[in-house]
This record gives C-alpha cells, sequence and structure tokens, in this order.
C-alpha cells in the first residue's frame, strides 16, 4: 500500500521528485504514525464493507475506523458488533485465500465503546484481529486511560503489532480549569505504553457538544476560540521534542454542497495566477462541494504541527492526502539541516536563497519532513500542492 496508487507512472514521473514509499501495519511505529493520511470513519453496521476492501471501490483509501461508538445507535450495538465480526473474518478468509494481500489492506482500526466491548471484539474475531492495525479508543482519560492501553499491550506482539489510537474529547480536557492537570496525568499514562500508542487523536465534535456549538462548513477548528486554545494545549502537551507523538486532526464533518453565507475561504488570485480562468474554473467546484473549508483547515493542521486527518466522506481522502505531499523546497531545506547537523555551523542559508536554516532550532522540524517525505512524497519544483488537487478534481467530475 502506498499513496496515490491511483496515479499513473507517467504522472508519477511528472508529479514527484522523490515517489511515495510502500508501507502496511507492520512498518514501523515511527513512520505508520504520519502514515494515517486521511482516515475514513464508516459506521460499523454498514454491510459488505469487506467487499469494498477486496474491490479497492474507494480510490485513495489508506487507513479506516470502523465505528461502534457514536455512528451507531444504542440500540443497535449487538447487531453492529456481529455485522463488523462477520465482514472483518469473511476479510480474513479472502487474505489467507490469497484474494488479497497484507500489502493491499488499508490500515483498518476499530473504535470501541468501552473496556468490555474491546475484550468482547478481540475474542469474537479471534486470528481475524490479526487484520487490524489497533483500536480507537474514545473518551480516554486519566481514569480509563491504563486499563484500556494494558488490554492493547496484550493483544500487540511483535509478530502483529497492534496499536492504540486514544481520542482526547472529555470535559475534563477541555474545561480550563481541569484541562492541564488532566493533559499531564494522561501524558504520563501514555508515556508508559508508548511503543503501542500510534497517535493522539482531538475530538472536535464531542467538544463542541459540551458547549452546544457546531461549527458551518465555512468555519475551521481554528476559528472556535474554545478549541482552538484546547487544540494549543493538546499540542503543547504532546509534541514536545523530548517526548513526542504525532497529533492527528480533528474531524471535518460536511461533504455536501448548500448556499454559502461566509466568503469563500479560497482567494481568487492564487488560481488566477497559475492557471488562468480554468483555475477560477475549478476553485468554484471546490466551493460547490465545501471543500475550501476542508483545504482551509488542514492547511491550518499541518501548520500546527498536526498531521493526518478524520474524515467522513470519500471525497475528501485526495484532498487532504495531496496537501501533506512535501514541497520540493521544504524537503531540500529538511535534508540540508540535517546533513548540516554535525556541530560544525550553526546557521546556513538556504539553497533558495530566500530564508535562514537554523540547525538546532529546525532539525525536529527537518526530521519530520524526511518521514513525511517517505509517505507522501515529494513535488518536482514546479509543481504545488494545488496542481494534485486540481487533477484530483478535474477526475472526480470527468
Amino acid at each position: 500500500m502506498r499513496f496515490f496508487t491511483y496515479f499513473y507512472e507517467d504522472e508519477l514521473m511528472r508529479y514527484f521528485y522523490k515517489r511515495p514509499e510502500e508501507f502496511n501495519k507492520y512498518s514501523g511505529r515511527e513512520l505508520l504514525s504520519y502514515g494515517l493520511g486521511a482516515t475514513l470513519y464508516m459506521p460499523a453496521d454498514r454491510p459488505d464493507f469487506h467487499q469494498e476492501i477486496l474491490s479497492k471501490k474507494l480510490s485513495g483509501l489508506t487507513s479506516v475506523v470502523i465505528d461502534l461508538e457514536d455512528a451507531v445507535g444504542d440500540s443497535r450495538v449487538f447487531g453492529a458488533e456481529s455485522l463488523l465480526i462477520d465482514e472483518l473474518q469473511k476479510l480474513f478468509r479472502a487474505l489467507n485465500e490469497g484474494f488479497i494481500s497484507i500489502e493491499d489492506l488499508p490500515l483498518m482500526f476499530v473504535r470501541v465503546r468501552n473496556l468490555k466491548q474491546l475484550q468482547t471484539v478481540k475474542e469474537r474475531l479471534e486470528d481475524a484481529v490479526h487484520l487490524l492495525t489497533g483500536v480507537v479508543l474514545p473518551k480516554f482519560s486519566s481514569e480509563n486511560g491504563a486499563e484500556l492501553l494494558h488490554e492493547v499491550l496484550k493483544i500487540h506482539t511483535n509478530e502483529h503489532p497492534f496499536y492504540a489510537m486514544p481520542i482526547l474529547e472529555t470535559d475534563r480536557v477541555l474545561h480550563k480549569e481541569t484541562r492541564m492537570e488532566e493533559l499531564v496525568r494522561i501524558k504520563q499514562i501514555v508515556d508508559r505504553y508508548k511503543e503501542i500508542v500510534l497517535n493522539i487523536r482531538i475530538g472536535a465534535t464531542d467538544f463542541c457538544g459540551l458547549y452546544g456549538i457546531r461549527r458551518s462548513p465555512d468555519t475551521t477548528v481554528y476559528d472556535i476560540a474554545i478549541l482552538r486554545d484546547c487544540i494549543s494545549d493538546i499540542i503543547n502537551i504532546f509534541g514536545r521534542i523530548d517526548s513526542p507523538y504525532v497529533v492527528s486532526g480533528p474531524v471535518w464533518e460536511y461533504f455536501s454542497a448548500k448556499n454559502r453565507m461566509l466568503k469563500p475561504q479560497l482567494r481568487q488570485t492564487p488560481f488566477r495566477e497559475r492557471f488562468g480562468d480554468e483555475g477560477l474554473h475549478w476553485r468554484r467546484r471546490l466551493i460547490e462541494e465545501n471543500l475550501d473549508g476542508l483545504m482551509r483547515e488542514t492547511l491550518m493542521d499541518i501548520a500546527n504541527g498536526i498531521s493526518g486527518k478524520t474524515v467522513i466522506h470519500p471525497s475528501h481522502i485526495k484532498i487532504v492526502q495531496s496537501l501533506n505531499v512535501v514541497p520540493y523546497e521544504e524537503y531540500v531545506d529538511a535534508s540540508n539541516i540535517i546533513k548540516a547537523a554535525t556541530g560544525e555551523i550553526g546557521v546556513m542559508k538556504s539553497d533558495f536563497a530566500n530564508k535562514m536554516n537554523e540547525i538546532k532550532p529546525h532539525l525536529y522540524w527537518a526530521e519530520k519532513i524526511m518521514l513525511k517525505s517517505r509517505l507522501y512524497g515529494v513535488l518536482h519544483e514546479e509543481f504545488t500542492n494545488i496542481d494534485l488537487i486540481k487533477k484530483e478534481v478535474y477526475i472526480s467530475h470527468s
């Protein structure tokens, strides 16, 4: 599996200076933590999930969460759980019979409601649990975190790694008077199980629900003051260089067109300057599908050190992944910083003569860029991430 498998060979050569590498659930934890890309959530009571995977119906899909929690009504939990088990066992049989290889499978996770359901799913799946890359743990807190991670550790082996992705979304994380104490306590728990924690996720929808807020397609999480402050503190605790975790971007929940109340979030000028009237035409397509807000929020995620994003519609996948491809200039700067990190010099001019690269302050950034470049690839100098999105918009409407 790799990103941009839907590109033809000549397209890969045209756009990519460095091609995306292959990866799967057996890749190392550090690399894999940056490899989730756009993580598609789907309800566990969705029928024929295994057929969608076998047929590769969802183009570009590299990670998926099968949701037994909020996406399933309380009265349908048992049926959804049974359907999930049945679908995964069918997929496991297809794997054993050679209809698909582990390299072709997306990273698959199950979001469970609680510890008991995690134990039940594991027992009912039997060996089919090895299909899963791990489990998503909602409402993760300092009270339930240790026992949940301990249960995940019992499933994890060197032969078949199994990871946890905690979601921070409780009132104690959001409320200002308890936030820092709770985040520090959670960090202490997570640190004890670091080898099985793939990333930290942010439950923006649950956070909004605590205050009766629902953001519109014209509004990013960074425009909601209470979310912005909380996200900042989560990054502050979990993104530090001394004990870093990958923090994943909150869900983008809009996908259908509707009348816009606010000004679109994609300025006309960059599109006109690069593509002329054609650029304005496909900019309008992005706006009609509410993808301009997704693009702006994803770019803000990246600017704040966040990697990957939860999405709820297949149309989001290629947008998020295209925006995460490493630009040529960033790759060259990162490479030069790492090469120069020998103690001989402290600062040097960028090869592009437009900035100074300070070795010590920029080294951690450079290391992250190099990890991302392995997974998402690096663009040729003459291309931008917008060029990839433009290509995908025209394909999806052709």
